[in-house]
């Protein structure tokens, strides 16, 4: 029964990436002004599930002496380095023939896949693991997860389009990232004890992702639609969603 609660919870997580095909396709007007509104809510909402969800998660699990501070820093920064180096890689390998070349799909819109990939597959190992507990702290676990993946969905599938993804493209993507949640538990389930290791590794690493991505992407693309033919006037309201994005991982985050 345990196995069936793990893929019901799951399944609910990964619905949750629909949020953002449905909200986008509601916006009749005005979608492009709409999208990078939403794309302030991603970085603020990244941002908060690094520091206030990911990183409190990762010294706890170095306190019970699963991993050394030492290497979750370590992990953090090569996390975030590669992060850079991945980007320089993309814009060289769409580029190098070219002597002026803007690549359709903009590398920052690959990175929150990846890194939204790896997110989601912690959080199934996490729900697998609150389940194999009791049911009660499976669905407390469930709950927390959904509060705080409602606004980073809709953000990501907001920077997924902005950066270039046709809003198909950018749903189906999103999808089969969202997905690796039921991969997660599942893995979880079945290997339970035998995985110890792996969400103390994987929790720096994508935190070391998700800062790269909203302070060195999503905020000087924000910066640089307002300074290269955007309204000034957008400045103060991209700054306020990005503060609420951030205040809702705020909140979530105390209410575990």
């Amino acid at each position: 029964m345990t196995f069936i609660y793990i893929l019901i919870a799951t399944a609910i997580i990964a619905g949750l990436s629909l949020t953002g095909v449905i909200v986008l396709t509601s916006l009749k007007k005005h979608v492009h002004a709409d999208m990078l509104t939403l794309v302030a809510l991603s970085a603020g909402a990244m941002l908060g599930n690094a520091f206030f969800h990911l990183l409190p998660e990762a010294i706890e699990l170095s306190q019970e002496g699963a991993i050394d501070l030492f290497t979750i820093m370590l992990l953090i920064v090569s996390s975030f380095v590669a992060s850079f180096l991945f980007e320089q890689f993309f814009s060289w390998h769409h580029c190098h023939n070219a002597d002026h070349c803007e690549p359709t799909e903009k590398p920052f819109a690959h990175l929150v896949l990846y890194s939204d990939t790896i997110h989601n597959f912690i959080d199934g190992l996490i729900i697998a693991a609150a389940f194999s507990v009791s049911p009660s702290l499976g669905v407390a676990t469930t709950a927390a997860i959904a509060f705080h993946e409602i606004p980073q969905e809709l953000g990501d599938y907001a920077v997924l389009v902005h950066g270039g993804f046709s809003k198909i493209r950018a749903a189906v993507y999103n999808g089969m990232a969202a997905l690796t949640v039921v991969v997660g538990g599942v893995v979880g389930y079945f290997l339970a004890g035998s995985v110890e290791w792996t969400v103390p590794v994987l929790i720096p690493i994508a935190i070391g992702g998700f800062i790269y991505i909203s302070a060195a992407d999503l905020l000087p693309e924000l910066r640089h639609n307002a300074t290269h033919g955007g309204s000034r006037a957008s400045i103060p309201l991209h700054f306020l969603i990005f503060l609420t994005g951030l205040a809702i991982m705020i909140a979530t985050a105390m209410m575990e």
